[in-house]
């Protein structure tokens, strides 16, 4: 190739340049600044779309995917079997969990003989995805509208079971992430899964 070719661009479409000179009010931004301040101003007059959170709520989808919480059967007995499929799930590998045997004076703690002794999810790994809810076998693990609040320790984004087991006073409905026939389903206490 010899020094007087000129080489295009490699798509074939070249672009000429120009080089104008500025003008004195271009050279000193004087139009670019005032029209920044203009459109800063015209948002002073559109209607705010912030939310004053916490005193003001936006409303959330009834099968919003928020802080976890585990379930107790109509007995107050936790769910959980520590069968570990949810953590097997969790693509963010954010759940850990230590399994140990029911003891017999247990009995009205642990619906089977295997429990979680240690349940733990790190909010911080979590995304939110819903995967362990539909990973276990036992609907011992749901996702609620509440959001997890902000902290300043990474500590405390590891939630043990005293933040996730629902309390037996105050049960969390799940009924709105189920659908009617799974509801119907666990109408029916001839079937093992909902007794």
């Amino acid at each position: 190739m010899s020094e007087n070719q000129n080489i295009g661009s490699l798509s074939g479409h070249s672009k000429v340049v120009s080089n104008k000179k500025m003008t004195f009010a271009e050279r000193i931004y004087l139009p670019a600044i005032f029209g920044g301040f203009a459109i800063t101003l015209s948002h002073f007059f559109k209607k705010k779309v912030t939310v004053q959170y916490p005193e003001v709520k936006r409303p959330f989808s009834e099968i919003y995917r928020g802080k976890h919480v585990l379930k107790r059967d109509d007995e107050g007995r936790e769910r959980c079997t520590a069968c570990g499929l949810c953590a097997l799930a969790c693509p963010a590998e954010a759940i850990t969990m230590i399994a140990a045997e029911r003891k017999e004076d247990e009995m009205h703690l642990y619906r089977e003989e295997k429990y979680a002794a240690v349940y733990e999810i790190d909010m911080l790994r979590c995304i939110f995805c819903g995967l362990c809810e539909e990973a276990c076998p036992k609907e011992a693990i749901f996702l609620t509208q509440e959001i997890v609040p902000s902290n300043f320790h990474r500590n405390d984004f590891i939630y043990g079971k005293e933040l996730l087991v629902e309390p037996v006073d105050k049960r969390v409905d799940i009924s709105k992430r189920q659908t009617p026939e799974v509801l119907k389903f666990k109408l029916d206490k001839n079937q093992s899964h909902n007794t």
